[in-house]
């Protein structure tokens, strides 16, 4: 399988997606970076990182957006083509300890999902908190909390810009801040790694 196929080798469907999302539109609060893609879980992938930084430069939640592409299919992505999607961020404490945070967690991706009309299914994932206690040199900075967000989902067709849209406001959900901002959206540019 192909790690970094060179771009006349890539089926039609992957480059359509991957256009679409570097053209797309997103958030002025999330930073979003083209990285390197996971090589053996497809035979083509691409990957984006992605940042909600604070006015001091300290992450309010990271996270990576993969698509992933076999042209063959896959039996467990109902499709050919999959998105995979990470997110973390330091919640409060009080917020922590919600026993409903994990679902008011998922449903930020429905939701968000839903808002921007990105058509998927076969959605599947995981919410974890975590609550810390630092001890001895490390007692200082206190307890601490964090909600991570771990799912994958198969659009319905090659255009993936409301799914990044979508991967966008849930990142600003987990980081506290208003899941849309119309003023000030960025494009994403084509960088590389």
């Amino acid at each position: 399988m192909p790690s970094s196929p060179e771009p006349d080798e890539a089926p039609e469907a992957f480059l359509r997606a991957v256009t679409s999302l570097r053209e797309a539109e997103h958030n002025s609060n999330v930073t979003l970076r083209e990285v390197p893609s996971p090589g053996r879980l497809a035979p083509y992938s691409f990957a984006l990182s992605a940042e909600v930084l604070a006015g001091n430069d300290d992450d309010l939640a990271a996270g990576r957006f993969v698509v992933l592409h076999n042209p063959d299919g896959h039996d467990g992505w109902e499709g050919t083509t999959r998105i995979v999607a990470f997110v973390q961020a330091d919640v409060e404490e009080e917020m922590g300890a919600d026993p409903l945070l994990p679902q008011v967690g998922w449903s930020w991706l429905l939701d968000a999902l839903d808002s921007h009309s990105a058509a998927h299914h076969a959605t599947g994932g995981t919410v974890t908190r975590t609550s810390s206690s630092r001890f001895g040199a490390l007692a200082e900075q206190g307890e601490s909390c964090e909600i991570e967000l771990r799912c994958s989902w198969t659009p319905d067709d090659d255009d993936l810009a409301p799914h990044l849209r979508a991967f966008c406001d849930v990142m600003c959900s987990m980081a506290g801040l208003p899941p849309t901002q119309p003023v000030g959206v960025l494009r994403l540019p084509i960088t590389g790694s």
